[in-house]
């Protein structure tokens, strides 16, 4: 891991970023920037409703094309479904020899974009979503970021991508910066986020919230033991690691967890996690990102409505 004491701003200095999209990442990373002194303009689609709030920040906003003329790094922080198209209409404007950046491997990794050869091809992604990269940075703290080049046209792709993390805050005391791929970045999150965090933690919430109810819990109750108590798995997990965590809980818990865990997460979930991973190894996660994006997401809306309408969002409404 890489932190402050290691990193050089200079690759840096006077350069001025492009940030295309004002969203999870793209404010985050604008703000932190410019509050870190490099010149920042905001590249949005004429009419977005996120052009009023990027200007209330006191950041310049201009339409994309235009946002990235003249300028030495272009960052595509809109969401990934979308980033080939926009990269099809600021191509041309691109000066020789700037830098591409992204904050994820996805469309590169794939080969949804298939950058210049003149341009530096680099990526500096936060493990984290951009409210706490932005939260952290104003507390004088940072988030891990992995930082990687795929392509360095000018020989200078590495130094340039450290200075951007350390401009980010993710070398700072408690975080720091990891050099990585764009494949390994983007194998990991695609696994996390369809086969752990994302993905497996919400499916056996909702299973250990459903399992209580049939057996005649009340809802809230059931809410509270399998839901609520996520968060203070997470603190524990953050503090002390899981060793720490199993030292920190009750002796009753430990052992529950020592015989429910294992039975529950046994050989056949791993052997599912491992085809997950295999099935990312090809273009077809990639590929149905795109169709869902070309039908207006009727998958992730179906399942927004089912989400909304659950006897648990039900149950978390309750206790409010």
């Amino acid at each position: 891991m890489i932190g402050d004491a290691d990193l050089d701003p200079a690759p840096l200095a006077g350069r001025t970023v492009a940030i295309i999209g004002f969203g999870n990442q793209g404010r985050a990373q604008a703000l932190n920037l410019r509050d870190s002194g490099i010149a920042v303009r905001v590249g949005l689609r004429p009419g977005s409703q996120r052009e009023e709030h990027a200007r209330g920040q006191g950041l310049t906003v201009l339409a994309p094309v235009e946002a990235v003329q003249g300028a030495d790094i272009v960052a595509l922080l809109a969401p990934d479904e979308h980033l080939p198209s926009i990269y099809a209409g600021i191509e041309a404007a691109l000066k020789p020899g700037a830098a591409l950046d992204f904050a994820h491997g996805l469309c590169i990794h794939y080969g949804l974009i298939e950058p210049r050869a003149d341009l530096d091809v680099i990526m500096v992604a936060p493990k984290g979503p951009g409210a706490a990269l932005r939260r952290l940075y104003g507390e004088g703290r940072g988030m891990v970021a992995l930082a990687a080049v795929a392509q360095d046209a000018t020989g200078a792709a590495w130094p340039l991508t450290l200075a951007y993390a350390q401009a980010l805050g993710s070398g700072r005391k408690g975080a720091g910066v990891l050099r990585s791929t764009f494949e390994q970045e983007t194998l990991s999150d695609l696994f996390n986020e369809a086969a752990v965090v994302w993905g497996a933690v919400p499916a056996l919430l909702e299973a250990g919230f459903d399992t209580l109810v049939e057996a005649g819990i009340d809802p809230q109750l059931a809410y509270l033991e399998c839901v609520s108590e996520l968060k203070l798995l997470a603190d524990l997990v953050e503090a002390r690691g899981i060793a720490g965590m199993r030292e920190a809980i009750s002796n009753t818990a430990e052992l529950g967890a020592s015989l429910g865990g294992p039975w529950l997460v046994d050989d056949g979930v791993k052997h599912r996690m491992r085809a997950v991973l295999a099935g990312l190894s090809g273009d077809a996660f990639a590929r149905s990102l795109t169709a869902e994006a070309s039908a207006n997401y009727p998958r992730l809306r179906a399942e927004r409505r089912t989400a909304a309408s659950s006897a648990l969002e039900a149950a978390r409404k309750s206790l409010l």
